[in-house]
């Protein structure tokens, strides 16, 4: 079972009443299966850190701004017809690509479903520079906002898509944009300027080939925050002096699909 330590969306006791109840048995060790229940932030922190096949369960948040659990295989209110079809074997296993992220060459995490670098509370706008590689091709861009977003095709449901959800009078919760899942997608949060170094161009958001390596750093000095490879909810300060290089990682993320 893997719950949020701090505030978990299920009674412990409960969720291992009801996996017993199923046939199978709960473990902290050789486990075959972890059942993770909460939203699409815990299945993010878990998804990138667990080796062992996930069974994402979700519980909706009643709030506009709160998760909608969107990789949940099942919700909680479906969990006794869920668990029983793991223990008849009656599930598949997808392996999701995973990105990993260093600060300055040294290894700082793997992201399942996406990294942002995000304004600090003591900033206005950063000043920001991204440099993509992908075989021959090699771009720069330079930035003026509130950070960006690096995703997977796993995590395209969430920061990556928040203009699909603003487009309009009325926000629509349910809307993303697809990544594939050989590509990365790259997203700036509410950029005031952005420039494709010698194009004249000005990106918003885009996707580049899985293969692709990322080199990010800021141009000036600001409160400026990584979040999305470390369990660290404050995020990872950056500094002018920093750079952040994601690209594919040689590990992969096991998810638990229930056959219809």
């Amino acid at each position: 079972m893997l719950l949020d330590g701090g505030r978990p969306k299920a009674d412990p006791d409960e969720l291992s009443r009801l996996i017993e109840k199923a046939g199978m048995e709960v473990g902290n060790r050789g486990a075959e299966v972890g059942v993770v229940v909460g939203g699409d932030g815990l299945f993010s922190a878990f998804g990138r850190s667990e080796d062992i096949p996930l069974f994402f369960v979700g519980v909706k948040s009643r709030g506009a701004t709160g998760s909608k659990a969107f990789m949940a295989a099942a919700y909680f209110d479906e969990l006794p017809s869920a668990l029983q079809a793991l223990a008849e074997k009656r599930f598949m296993v997808e392996q999701h690509g995973r990105l990993e992220v260093l600060k300055n060459g040294s290894y700082m995490g793997e992201v399942f479903t996406d990294l942002y670098l995000q304004r600090g509370a003591e900033s206005n706008c950063i000043r920001y520079r991204i440099k993509v590689s992908s075989g021959d091709s090699v771009f720069e861009e330079a930035a003026i906002g509130d950070g960006m977003v690096v995703t997977t095709s796993a995590g395209s449901t969430g920061y990556y898509s928040y203009p699909d959800r603003e487009n309009g009078k009325d926000m629509n919760v349910d809307a993303y944009s697809v990544v594939k899942n050989d590509e990365i997608g790259i997203c700036h949060i509410t950029p005031t300027y952005t420039e494709r170094l010698g194009t004249g161009a000005h990106p918003f958001r885009y996707t580049i080939p899985w293969e692709s390596r990322v080199e990010l750093w800021i141009s000036r000095k600001a409160d400026a925050r990584l979040y999305g490879a470390t369990w660290d909810r404050k995020g990872t300060k950056i500094g002018t002096r920093d750079r952040i290089t994601i690209a594919p990682s040689k590990k992969t993320t096991k998810v638990v699909i229930l056959k219809t």
